[in-house]
C-alpha cells in the first residue's frame, strides 16, 4: 500500500504495539502531526507543555509498563529540549524512542531556519540515532530502532526525519514483529561453573542488586536466587522494588545515603554478587576500600560495564533472569549460611536506620505518606533530598512502581515521569514526591495535568532552598550559602488552582497523615505542599572521598543490644 512517510511511521509504531505518545508540534513535524490526527482513534497522543515534559513522559511510560515509550518534538529548539530526557534514560537504561523533525534535505547543511544537527547532538546520549534520508528506508528504520532500544541493554533511540521524507510516498507493507529474545549468546559455562564455585566456598555471601533486575523482570528468579543461596541483599538507587523492603533479608539501599547495616554488610562480606548494578561513584564513594576482602561475581546484560570502575572474579554475560536461572540450575540443593544471616540480623538492630532531629519532620512526612498511599500506587520523585528520604523511608513496592532519576539525577524528572505513569495506568494513584527547587523547573506540566484531568498527586517538600546543595554547603563550604536560598514569594497553593489543579498545605503544626489521606482520597489532581525546615539533612551520609562504612549521621545502639 502506498502513502506517505508520516503515515508509514504511525504505522510502524502501532505494529510495535504503541498506544500513546507524548510530544509537541512545531513547523517540521507537521505532517507527522497531520498523520496523527488521522489516526487519532489508532494512537493516543498526550501534548505536554514542554517537549522536555514529553521526554520525562515517555520515560515514565515506559518504566512503569516495560514497554518503549514514544516522544516527538519538531526541528531546532523542540529537539534539543528532549536532549535531558534523552540522556535520562541513557543513563538509567530506559527504553525510548524519540521521532524528531528536521528541515527538507535540501536546506540541510545551510543554518536554516530552526536547524540543528541532532543526531550529532545527541550521538553520547542514546543508544543508536538516526537521520532518514530516503523514504524507502523510513520503516525499516523504525522498525530496527524499537529492536535497539529493547534488546541487550536498553536504551533510547532517536529518529530524525526530513519534512520532505514526511511528505513523500513510498509502498507500505505490514509486518509481525517479534519480540527480542533475552541475551544469552554470550553465556559461558565456564563462567556459571566459576561463579557456582565461588558461591559454594563462600561463607558470608552477599548480593548487591540493580535496575537490570527490573529492566529484565528478573525480581521473581531474584527471590528464588537469594533464598537458595541463603544471603543478604542490598539495592542501588534504582533497584529499589525488585526486593520486597520487608523481607529480613533486604538490608536497605548500598551507598552515600544508604543504610549502615548495607554499607558494613558490603565490607563484612567474603563474596559480593553483583545483579544488574553498575558500580556507581554514589555506590563505592572510595573504590579502594570498597568490598576489598570480598571476590566478586558481576551477572550484567553488557559487558561494558566488567573491570570498568571495580575489578571482578567472575563476569556473566547475559540478562539477569537467564543467569539467575543458569547459576540457580548448577547451585543444585539449598545453602546454609545461618550464622552470616544472624550477624546481619544484630547489626540490623545495632544499626537502625534512625535519624536526629536534623530529618524528623521529612520522615515524618514520608513515613505518613507511606501508610496512606495504595500499595499497588506508583511513586515517582525528583532530585535532591526528598529524593533520598524517599528511597529510605517509603517501603519498597513491586518492581517499576519506584521511578526515579538515579544516573543522571535530573531536577524536574518526575512530574513528566508521574504524567507517564498515570496515563498508563489511569485506574491507579500516581504521586511525585519533589523538592521546591526542583518542581519549579517542570512545573508547567500542570497545564498537561489539567488538561487530561489525570489524578497525580504531587508532594512538595519545601524547604525554600536547593536542599542537598545546601546540605553541602552546611557540611563542607562553612555555610556559605551561595544561590541556594529560594527565598521567592511563591504561593504554590495558589499556582496549582490558577492551573485548575486542587491546592493544599501542610505547615509545621500540622498533622501530616490526616491531610495527605484526605489528597489521596480526593481521587483527582492535587498538590500537597508540606512546609519543612531549610536546615533538615539527609542522613547517614558518606562524605566524599570516605569509604562506605566511614558514615556521618547514623544511631550506634550498641550500648542498648
Amino acid at each position: 500500500m502506498r502513502m506517505t512517510g508520516a503515515d508509514i511511521i504511525i504505522e510502524c509504531l502501532i505494529e510495535e504495539g504503541v498506544d500513546t505518545v507524548f510530544g509537541y508540534p512545531g513547523g517540521q513535524v507537521i505532517p507527522l502531526y497531520d498523520a496523527i490526527y488521522r489516526n487519532r482513534g489508532r494512537i493516543r497522543h498526550i501534548l505536554t507543555a514542554h517537549e522536555q515534559g514529553a521526554s520525562h513522559a515517555a520515560d515514565g511510560y515506559s518504566r512503569s509498563t516495560g514497554k518503549v515509550g514514544v516522544c516527538i518534538a519538531t526541528s531546532g529548539p523542540g529537539a534539543t529540549n528532549l536532549v535531558t530526557g534523552l540522556a535520562t534514560a541513557y543513563m538509567d537504561s530506559v527504553p525510548m524512542i524519540a521521532i524528531t523533525g528536521n528541515v527538507p534535505l535540501s536546506l540541510l547543511g545551510r543554518d536554516s531556519f530552526q536547524e540543528v544537527d541532532i543526531r550529532g547532538i545527541t550521538l553520547t546520549v542514546t543508544k543508536h540515532n538516526y537521520i532518514v534520508k530516503d523514504i524507502s528506508e523510513l520503516a525499516d528504520t523504525v522498525r530496527e530502532a524499537f529492536r535497539i532500544a529493547k534488546e541487550g541493554r536498553p536504551g533510547p533511540v532517536l529518529i530524525d526525519v526530513p519534512k520532505d521524507i514526511q511528505v513523500g510516498e513510498y509502498e507500505y507493507e505490514a509486518r509481525e514483529i517479534a519480540e527480542p529474545s533475552p541475551v544469552r549468546s554470550r553465556l559461558r559455562d565456564k563462567d556459571i561453573d566459576d561463579a557456582v564455585g565461588l558461591i559454594r566456598a563462600s561463607e558470608r555471601p552477599m548480593c548487591y542488586i540493580g535496575g537490570g533486575v527490573i529492566r529484565s523482570d528478573a525480581a521473581a528468579e531474584l527471590r528464588d536466587f537469594v533464598d537458595l543461596i541463603d544471603a543478604p541483599v542490598g539495592s542501588s538507587l534504582m533497584g529499589l522494588g525488585a526486593m520486597d523492603s520487608s523481607s529480613p533479608r533486604f538490608t536497605g539501599m548500598i551507598g552515600m545515603h544508604g543504610t549502615r547495616l548495607s554499607n558494613l554488610s558490603i565490607n563484612r562480606c567474603d563474596l559480593l554478587i553483583v545483579i544488574g548494578a553498575r558500580f556507581s561513584d554514589r555506590v563505592i564513594s572510595k573504590s579502594s576500600t570498597f568490598a576489598k576482602q570480598a571476590k566478586i561475581i558481576q551477572i550484567d546484560v553488557d559487558p561494558a560495564e566488567f573491570n570498568k570502575n571495580i575489578i571482578s572474579s567472575v563476569h556473566v554475560v547475559a540478562d539477569v533472569k537467564v543467569a539467575l536461572k543458569a547459576i540457580m540450575e548448577r547451585i543444585g540443593g539449598q545453602l546454609d549460611h545461618s550464622e552470616w544471616m544472624a550477624s546481619v540480623e544484630k547489626a540490623r538492630k545495632r544499626y537502625p536506620l534512625k535519624v536526629s532531629s536534623d530529618a524528623a519532620r521529612p520522615k515524618q512526612i514520608i513515613e505518613a505518606l507511606d501508610k496512606v498511599f495504595p500499595k499497588d500506587g506508583f511513586i515517582t520523585t525528583e532530585v535532591g533530598q526528598h529524593q533520598m528520604w524517599a528511597a529510605q523511608f517509603l517501603h519498597s513496592r513491586e518492581p517499576r512502581h519506584f521511578l526515579t532519576s538515579g544516573g543522571l539525577g535530573t531536577m524536574g524528572y518526575g512530574t513528566g515521569a508521574a504524567i507517564g505513569a498515570q496515563v498508563s495506568h489511569p485506574d491507579k494513584r500516581v504521586v511525585n514526591i519533589a523538592g521546591d527547587g526542583s518542581f519549579r523547573m517542570n512545573a508547567n506540566e500542570l497545564a498537561t495535568i489539567a488538561r487530561y484531568r489525570l489524578p497525580v498527586m504531587i508532594l512538595i517538600m519545601n524547604n525554600h532552598a536547593l536542599g542537598m546543595v545546601r546540605q553541602w554547603q552546611t557540611l563542607f563550604y562553612e555555610g556559605h550559602y551561595s544561590e541556594t536560598t529560594l527565598d521567592t514569594p511563591l504561593d504554590w497553593v495558589r499556582l496549582a488552582e490558577a492551573y485548575g489543579v486542587k491546592g493544599m498545605r501542610i505547615t509545621p503544626d500540622d498533622d501530616p497523615e490526616k491531610i495527605l489521606k484526605e489528597a489521596v482520597e480526593l481521587g483527582e489532581a492535587v498538590v500537597v505542599e508540606a512546609i519543612i525546615p531549610s536546615d533538615d539533612k539527609v542522613y547517614p551520609m558518606v562524605a566524599p572521598g570516605a569509604s562506605i562504612s566511614d558514615m556521618i549521621g547514623y544511631e550506634d545502639l550498641q550500648d542498648n543490644t
